[in-house]
């Protein structure tokens, strides 16, 4: 059972791309500066030399535009991880490495990590879209740690619940509940799940 990896985005023409990246990089200083508040969409607009209109037809919202940083940021991290693997020999230590990876490159922008995390949280139904790209690229992240290309049922189902544990010990520690020890202990405590037996299928089925 392959992770559904849902339908193509649509193909951007490179001067639209360039204008997305543009938008993109506009939201992530505004952010950086000064969290989720900064990031007014006009001010977004100015910065990235578009017409207000223009914005809101690639991101209706801040949340849409923010939601899509953190899909950007997860984008370069897979990218950097296929680059340089995590070496751990047991999937557990290395989803482990793999999820404090992410969450030092957050750490470094702890205003936009805020912001893009808000957004995550705040998302309605008419974010759905960007929500799901996020969460599968979460996935496709932590499905490469594990270097599983063919997931079971249950072992999405423990990738799933180690992506919100994962998102959850984000928030703790951006409210400043949480310190960072005890995000790598959460961490490595739910990766552990990984290594439980599956449980048997039940009496009859194939």
């Amino acid at each position: 059972m392959a992770a559904d990896l849902g339908p193509p985005a649509p193909v951007l023409t490179q001067r639209q791309e360039a204008r997305r990246r543009r938008i993109l990089h506009a939201g992530a200083q505004l952010a950086g500066r000064g969290g989720f508040e900064a990031v007014q969409m006009r001010e977004v607009a100015d910065a990235a030399g578009v017409a207000l209109g223009t914005l809101y037809r690639y991101f209706p919202s801040k949340v849409h535009l923010l939601v899509a940083l953190m899909e950007d940021q997860l984008q370069r991290l897979h990218a950097a991880l296929r680059r340089r693997p995590p070496s751990a020999g047991c999937a557990d230590r290395r989803v482990a490495e793999t999820l404090m990876r992410a969450f030092r490159a957050l750490q470094r922008e702890p205003h936009l990590a805020d912001a893009m995390v808000r957004a995550l949280t705040f998302a309605d139904r008419g974010v759905s879209p960007e929500v799901d790209a996020v969460s599968r690229l979460t996935t496709a992240i932590i499905l490469d740690a594990m270097r599983l290309e063919e997931p079971t049922r249950d072992q999405l189902a423990v990738v799933r619940v180690i992506e919100h544990t994962w998102l959850s010990a984000l928030i703790t520690w951006l409210s400043g509940r949480e310190s960072i020890a005890q995000v790598r202990r959460d961490i490595e405590t739910v990766c552990r799940l990984i290594d439980l037996p599956e449980a048997d299928p039940p009496d009859g089925a194939a």
